[in-house]
């Protein structure tokens, strides 16, 4: 088991770039494929991207791709999504998840066995 906790959202002007950070206290964080996922006001949540254990993987959505970054740093238990050219369109709650299993599941919410409360992303413009 592991508990994920997000930071680093907040208020941003477009353009503008910033980081969140998913952290667990569990050393079996190692363990997990982790990704990002994001629901925007009446929206359903979409999948942002993922990383394998080792970080010998990512995966990006197409509107993520050239704009985030996922990283992990295991010493540290977190992984990081580096947020660039931010858009309006980018205003969500972004979560972090662990464990789908296997990696083909990466992008199926359902397919996750833990998740953090989100971290608000607001970007004016």
């Amino acid at each position: 088991q592991v508990h994920l906790v997000e930071s680093g959202g907040g208020l941003v002007q477009a353009g503008d770039s910033t980081r969140l950070s998913c952290t667990a206290s569990e050393p079996t964080f190692s363990w997990y494929i982790i990704s990002w996922f994001r629901q925007a006001p009446g929206k359903d949540r979409e999948f942002v991207a993922g990383i394998t254990q080792r970080s010998q993987k990512s995966d990006y959505a197409d509107f993520a791709k050239g704009r985030f970054t996922i990283s992990r740093d295991n010493a540290k238990n977190t992984v990081y999504l580096q947020l660039n050219s931010l858009n309006v369109e980018d205003t969500a709650v972004y979560y972090c998840a662990a464990d789908p299993d296997e990696w083909s599941n990466r992008a199926l919410q359902e397919r996750y066995h833990y998740w953090g409360q989100g971290t608000q992303v607001t970007v004016s413009s």
